[in-house]
């Protein structure tokens, strides 16, 4: 008589990986899914969920912590060293369902992890994170092949704000500064066309292309202004990301701005999550164009980046806090928005607002 077939049951609810043999379980270990939710649009980050199968064992004798580049050892993962580190050992997986039938081509693996002390919690890349030494065990347990399930989440519970950064976490308006880079008369063409679009007069997708035909700015402009939104945070923002964090909010970025330059800012607050548009440049560092169909170049993009994220990580509680009307536009896909007066007040903003505040020392916890 053959023995029951072994099988893996990954739980983005309860963030957990569980083995068993037909119906009894044999172990049960903490992992990582992916920390934007899940999903199976390449690029996006996100976990497939649905039925698949191990098609590929990847590490087998090597050290604990050994680190895999392209599923290549490549030596033991120094703390110095960056990235989303896959060690130990790789199961890469492919899909079964035609939703999930991309998963070998997306590199989804179930691998080992140099961020341990976030199991428990959504925090991959899109892959199931195992601490080294487990994965290692269910490496040697289970052959290619083994059936794997992972089951899409059930229960609301992930919590997301979503925060401007322009006039809001900054109390620069990083494109003004693109332009003041360029002299005295660009500046001013360039600003009144930001006012005229955060006021709602003029429509953002008109307003993009017209800004960055004028200004067209070069890589070494665009770091010196990444430099500045890290000298001019938001007096206070700092105390409200950390106490937000600490009170298990997933925090994300959400600007018509550049995500180059916005990047080091959510260094500095340790965010990690950032929708900005695309920057390009050539290799000479001259500017060459940026993502004319990111969303958040447009009315109307904001939201729909929102309501994304909501669906992908099933959110209990959504939250937006910002100083425009393309922030004010995100109010129908919220629960809760926080119209921002600390450098600029918007009429329209204050009076279409859950909530109104001047100082980040006002910021609403107990509204939240």
């Amino acid at each position: 008589m053959n023995s029951p077939e072994l099988r893996i049951e990954v739980s983005i609810d309860r963030q957990t990986l569980a083995l068993y043999r037909g119906d009894s379980l044999l172990r049960t270990w903490a992992v990582s899914t992916g920390a934007r939710g899940n999903g199976s649009l390449p690029g996006s980050f996100r976990t497939p969920t649905g039925r698949f199968r191990i098609s590929e064992k990847i590490g087998h004798g090597a050290p604990l912590r050994t680190a895999f580049r392209s599923r290549r050892a490549v030596g033991l993962w120094r703390d110095e060293d960056r990235g989303d580190g896959i060690l130990s050992r790789i199961l890469w997986l492919d899909g079964l369902d035609p939703e999930n039938a991309n998963t070998h081509s997306r590199y989804i693996y179930i691998h080992g992890t140099h961020q341990e002390h976030r199991l428990g919690q959504p925090a991959s890349h899109g892959c199931i994170r195992m601490a080294n030494a487990d994965v290692i065990e269910l490496f040697n347990l289970v052959p290619e092949g083994t059936p794997v399930t992972i089951h899409a989440p059930t229960i609301m519970q992930r919590k997301l704000i979503f925060f401007d950064c322009d006039s809001t976490l900054s109390t620069i308006e990083g494109i003004d500064e693109l332009a003041r880079a360029q002299g005295d008369a660009v500046f001013r063409e360039v600003e009144a066309l930001t006012n005229a679009a955060m006021n709602g007069e003029i429509p953002l997708a008109e307003v993009f292309p017209r800004r960055m035909a004028i200004i067209r700015p070069s890589k070494a402009v665009a770091d010196q202004i990444a430099q500045l939104y890290v000298e001019t945070l938001s007096p206070g923002i700092e105390g409200v990301i950390t106490r937000l964090q600490a009170e298990n909010w997933t925090v994300v970025i959400l600007s018509g701005g550049f995500k180059p330059l916005i990047e080091p800012l959510a260094k500095r607050l340790a965010i990690e999550h950032v929708e900005a548009v695309p920057l390009h440049f050539d290799d000479e560092g001259n500017y060459a164009g940026y993502d004319a169909d990111y969303p958040t170049t447009r009315n109307g993009g904001k939201p729909d980046i929102i309501r994304d994220w909501r669906a992908s990580t099933h959110a209990a509680k959504v939250v937006m806090v910002g100083d425009g009307i393309s922030d004010l536009e995100s109010r129908e896909a919220c629960d809760f928005f926080i119209g921002y007066g600390g450098v600029v007040e918007r009429k329209a903003v204050r009076e279409g607002a859950d909530h109104y505040i001047r100082k980040m020392s006002d910021f609403p916890f107990d509204k939240l």
